[in-house]
């Protein structure tokens, strides 16, 4: 079986840093969620307006279908926010032995982190709503939750090793 990491997490929790060196580390590809969103998704969330689970629904079937066809191959690592157990599902449902990681880390220290980021399209304005909206993983889930204030390459390493 082909590992399938989901790093998941709140905007600005370090997804896409953490993702890339832990593909890197495992040797599979990596996707980033956010070039899986439809243009209209882009333009409500850069104007400041919160998606909905309509919103959602065909950015997760897209998710979905790009861990079946990893799965199938090598494995591979992925970013998606994955707020909600009922998107873990649908996405642990796409293929068997799917991981999730979930970068946790207090609001404080995210805000910080969005506030310092430039060219993204997620305001700092929205932040309030993912952590409303955030189910942390649960202890029934396949999933590790680890805390944001190591580097990027700690979490990979231990993360990598965990898989192993």
């Amino acid at each position: 079986m082909h590992p399938i990491v989901v790093v998941m997490g709140v905007s600005g929790s370090g997804k896409t840093t953490v993702g890339q060196a832990l593909a890197d580390r495992l040797g599979v590809p990596f996707a980033e969620a956010d070039e899986f969103h439809p243009p209209a998704n882009i333009a409500k969330m850069s104007a400041g307006i919160a998606l909905d689970d309509a919103d959602r629904g065909p950015w997760l079937t897209a998710i979905a279908a790009w861990i079946t066809e990893q799965a199938g191959r090598r494995g591979g690592v992925i970013t998606c926010s994955a707020l909600k157990r009922r998107y873990r599902d649908r996405l642990k449902a796409a293929a068997p032995g799917v991981h999730f990681l979930h970068l946790a880390g207090s609001q404080e220290l995210i805000a910080a982190r969005i506030g310092a980021r430039k060219g993204h399209f997620m305001p700092p304005s929205l932040l309030d709503s993912q952590f409303a909206a955030l189910e942390p993983l649960a202890p029934d889930e396949p999933g590790t939750v680890i805390d944001v204030t190591q580097t990027p390459e700690q979490i990979a390493t231990t993360i990598a090793a965990d898989l192993a």
